[in-house]
């Protein structure tokens, strides 16, 4: 145990450690990622959010057939995880006793802050308006997952002096799912893309992505939203618009008006589709919830009570320990922690926890009866031949630069026979269901039936390319990346297995096809290094692998490069950008 306690203390520096190894923005350029509010708040962009288009495609099913009760959320989830997998999304939809005995209602109070013109008249609203009157499983649905955040985002709302419908917003973004990922490479109940999420501290690393963490997301929202009202003078409109699309090009539909001696309230703008759509949902949204009689909802009753207490851990803790001592399903715990990726909290914070109010007491009455030592399993691990740092981290579902750090490891040279101190889960990995190698396993085995085609499981390769791997299999990028739970922009990584659902071809076809070569499509490259380049940035900016080029190069890996450096490559025309 001597051994153990100073290990747990090198683990605060890991999130550190991982945050420099762990690339989910790689396409973006270095200025992105020091991007200010100011300048986040002059941004073109439009973010198309993961919304409710699964859903509604689920609640439009269900009333085509009145006997198919499957939906894409919970359907075709591999055998061996499919009943854990399946209590897991129920209970983010499943009917809340206590709140049926409450007696001051949440939706009642939520109500009373509304502040936006709710009875605007306009076609795009009265659109929004007839899908939601033909399908109201849709607003109970949505209802019932958002009772467990609606208290605690009804009363950051209220602090700040917003009007109440900001908190019906993660419907239209997430349809309240706050597992959601958009192609847009949004996350979250509030949809953040990794470059606005790091302007609102946002971070992500192996173990955590706080753009779907409940506190911190809500947050950096609703501070980008009154930050966006204040620069059209309170209008809460563009505001929302420009949530969506950016604040430079509502500026810029502003600037045109102006010119043409036109109107220049949101309505008048000449707007993205996207963008266009976006407010008229949330009008629509709130006009239900405001008179939900009026249109044959009967809103499931939510409690005007905190569903959730905030629990300082002060370490790191496995989630199916923390689990035990509340006295609740690991699902509960990822469903109100939905920031974490793994099997235990990040060791570099925030050390907390939310737990449901009623276990909050049993929860820290268990955790002050244990030790920091015991709150995270630990494997005493003999290195045995053929072993590498990779082999043993996927092993135990960790990371290499997490087993160096605990063992105080300069490099990634290992000997057989060598005793390393590992961190690891206390049970095995389909206990933790929600966790993000279990999600994309369930998102991956759920698209099969939608697909309709033969699934095929493919290994990433160093240079592959979202491009190569759709044309070789005759499908879309955007087909592949969503099948896996990716955006076309994110990073592919060599090792990374992916499903590939193939209505033409054989798996030994497609394995032969994608590792087709021909040298003459080789070309040498001369690369001359940027501020904020890496290996591995390079490496996939030309689709090649990063030991190439330090071979090519002579380069020492752990070495930094140096802007004006140059370096040699190796492209396949084919394969690059």
């Amino acid at each position: 145990m001597n051994l153990v306690r100073p290990t747990l203390t090198l683990l605060l520096a890991l999130a550190l450690t991982a945050c420099q190894s762990f690339s989910t923005d790689g396409d973006q350029s270095s200025a992105s990622k020091s991007m200010s509010e100011g300048e986040l708040l002059d941004s073109h962009r439009v973010t198309v959010p993961a919304g409710d288009d699964e859903l509604q495609s689920a609640v439009e099913q269900r009333d085509a057939d009145a006997n198919d009760d499957t939906t894409p959320l919970d359907d075709a989830i591999e055998p061996s995880l499919k009943s854990e997998a399946a209590r897991a999304r129920e209970k983010l939809e499943e009917d809340s006793a206590d709140a049926s005995v409450a007696e001051a209602d949440l939706w009642a109070r939520l109500r009373g802050l509304f502040a936006m013109d709710l009875d605007a008249d306009n076609p795009r609203i009265e659109q929004q308006l007839n899908w939601y009157a033909k399908h109201p499983k849709y607003i109970v649905r949505v209802s019932k997952r958002a009772r467990r955040y609606l208290y605690h985002i009804v009363n950051e709302v209220e602090e700040r002096g917003l009007p109440g419908e900001y908190a019906l917003l993660p419907v239209v973004e997430s349809a309240y799912d706050p597992f959601a990922y958009s192609h847009g490479r949004a996350a979250g109940l509030w949809q953040f893309i990794p470059s606005t999420g790091r302007v609102y501290g946002l971070n992500q690393s192996w173990w955590h992505d706080q753009r779907r963490d409940v506190l911190a997301a809500t947050s950096g929202a609703l501070q980008y939203l009154d930050a966006l009202a204040g620069r059209f003078d309170g209008d809460y409109m563009l505001a929302l618009a420009s949530y969506n699309s950016g604040a430079g090009t509502v500026r810029r539909a502003i600037r045109r008006n102006n010119a043409q001696n036109k109107d220049v309230d949101y309505w008048s703008l000449s707007l993205p589709r996207e963008t266009s759509a976006y407010v008229p949902k949330l009008i629509a949204i709130s006009r239900i919830i405001r008179n939900p009689e009026a249109y044959g909802v009967t809103l499931p009753p939510i409690p005007d009570e905190p569903y959730f207490d905030v629990v300082d851990t002060g370490s790191q803790i496995d989630l199916a320990q923390a689990a035990e001592l509340a006295g609740v399903d690991v699902e509960e715990i990822y469903l109100l922690n939905p920031a974490y990726n793994r099997w235990a909290t990040s060791p570099d914070g925030p050390h907390r926890l939310l737990v449901p109010a009623k276990n909050a007491e049993q929860f820290k009455e268990g955790l002050a009866s244990l030790a920091p030592s015991q709150r995270v399993s630990w494997k005493n691990y003999k290195v045995r031949s053929g072993d590498s740092l990779i082999r043993i981290a996927h092993q135990f579902n960790t990371t290499p630069a997490v087993i160096k750090e605990v063992n105080h490891m300069r490099s990634n040279l290992i000997r057989v026979d060598q005793r390393l101190l590992i961190p690891s889960s206390a049970k095995d990995t389909s206990s933790y269901v929600l966790s993000a190698n279990q999600r994309l396993q369930d998102k991956q085995a759920a698209t099969g039936k939608r697909a309709k085609g033969t699934r095929i499981n493919y290994k990433v390769q160093p240079g592959d390319t979202f491009w190569d791997i759709a044309r070789d299999n005759k499908i879309t990028v955007r087909e592949l990346a969503k099948w896996n739970g990716m955006a076309p922009g994110d990073p592919l990584m060599p090792g990374k297995n992916l499903v590939i659902w193939s209505k033409t071809a054989s798996s030994q076809q497609i394995a032969m096809n994608s590792r087709r070569g021909n040298s003459d499509m080789v070309r040498k490259v001369g690369y001359r290094v940027r501020k904020g380049d890496s290996l591995a940035r390079i490496a996939s900016r030309f689709n090649v692998n990063v030991k190439d080029i330090a071979s090519w190069n002579s380069l020492n890996m752990g070495n930094y490069l140096q802007p004006g450096q140059s370096l040699v490559l190796y492209v396949d025309i084919r394969r690059s950008p």
